[in-house]
């Protein structure tokens, strides 16, 4: 028979180390200069600082010790001692440089919970038994911290031109009763021509006071220069793109209107009005593309009359993108690039069903978020002219939410 159970735990730590190597090699930096000084402190006898008749030894200062990991060079501080020496046998091997499981510890502690009694497990597993319950604490507090820290961080690669924002809706627990949960999300284009994650958080409902508070957010934190914003028609949305990022367009995505469109159509000609529609997105200038979206409008009012009532008045807000260079076309009529990420993010939500709490949420999902991806968009032509533009990745369809 053939064995269809799926190794959930490895899937899961392989996405955690693929996905953000800056955020992931941050967090196993300060995870293993804590658990070295934690295990030198028992060496000592003794923690920093502390005054024990049970000393025998002191600290002696660090040296510097390159380490090479998958996600790059990492360069640790390695505690010395006044007598004699210490050496992180559990993390590195003599005369060489290269990490054993230690990358895997991290992100089984991440996505195991980062509860003190998880992290102890799993230092234990390392080889590192002496380690006391604040020590253990501090290091599950430490890798939050990572975390909180790339999450606040100051947006400094701006201007960002294009932002797209979107949503999505997971389970958790609160007060003893199961409820939904938005995380609502932001990934902007930078001064370089490259998607960068520009934040995440969970809020109760995905209304407009939400997202009002949230883009403020990313304003406080540096997101200057937004020319477009894409996303759907949310109206709180709308309004709080219009309240807080003032003088930027705002784009209906395409493929979220598309499926709102296709509700005021009778199934048997869903396809013939979808392919028409289409067609505007497919002309070669800005001019060409309204005269396309009008002369839809006349074909359809005399079968589809309410059809084409809904066209015409989205039209400004569906052809923002006209605006803007045609070699960035692609990228910015729809929220297509962000809904990739959305997917990968839900593989990671379903397996987990139902959040203990908040926190949780961000623990399983901000690590994921890129910093800055390596496949951007051929967008640095324009807003970098000095840089040559970066190759376009394939465009995804698009799952159904």
């Amino acid at each position: 028979m053939v064995d269809h159970t799926m190794d959930v735990s490895g899937w899961l730590r392989k996405q955690l180390e693929e996905t953000s190597p800056d955020l992931l090699r941050a967090m196993v930096k300060e995870f293993a200069e804590m658990v070295m000084s934690s295990d030198a402190d028992a060496a000592c006898g003794a923690g920093w600082g502390e005054r024990s008749v049970e000393r025998t030894n002191r600290r002696n200062g660090y040296r510097e010790r390159p380490w090479d990991t998958r996600v790059g060079t990492i360069e640790l501080a390695v505690p010395k001692l006044r007598e004699g020496s210490y050496f992180p046998d559990w993390l590195l091997q003599p005369r060489r440089r290269a990490e054993q499981a230690f990358m895997s510890v991290v992100a089984d502690a991440y996505l195991a919970g980062v509860s003190t009694r998880r992290v102890e497990k799993l230092v234990q597993q390392l080889g590192v038994d002496r380690m006391s319950k604040s020590q253990v604490s501090r290091l599950a507090q430490s890798l939050d911290q990572v975390v909180e820290e790339f999450r606040t961080r100051p947006l400094d690669c701006g201007p960002y031109p294009y932002v797209m924002l979107d949503a999505l809706v997971v389970k958790c627990r609160e007060g003893g009763r199961t409820v939904n949960a938005c995380v609502v999300h932001a990934v902007g284009v930078n001064r370089d021509g490259y998607r960068e994650s520009l934040g995440l958080d969970v809020v109760t409902a995905e209304d407009g006071a939400a997202w009002l508070a949230y883009i403020r957010g990313l304003v406080a934190r540096g997101l200057t220069g937004v020319k477009l914003v894409t996303s759907d028609a949310h109206q709180g949305l709308v309004d709080a793109i219009a309240a807080t990022l003032p003088g930027a367009s705002w784009q209906r995505c395409r493929t979220h209107f598309m499926r709102n469109l296709l509700t005021r159509i009778p199934k048997s000609a869903q396809g013939f009005v979808a392919t028409m529609v289409r067609t505007t997105f497919e002309q070669p200038d800005a001019k060409t593309v309204r005269e396309q979206h009008t002369r839809i409008v006349t074909q359809l009012e005399e079968r589809f009359p309410d059809a084409a009532a809904m066209l015409d008045e989205a039209g400004a807000d569906l052809l923002a993108f006209a605006g803007f260079p045609k070699e960035h076309w692609r990228q910015i009529w729809s929220n297509n690039p962000l809904e990739r990420l959305n997917r990968e993010i839900r593989r990671r939500t379903d397996v987990v069903g139902i959040f203990p709490d908040r926190s949780s949420i961000i623990r399983l999902v901000a690590p994921y978020s890129p910093n800055k991806t390596t496949n951007g968009p051929s967008l640095a032509a324009t807003w970098a002219p000095n840089q040559s533009p970066k190759p376009s990745p394939r465009q995804s369809r698009s799952p159904r939410r």
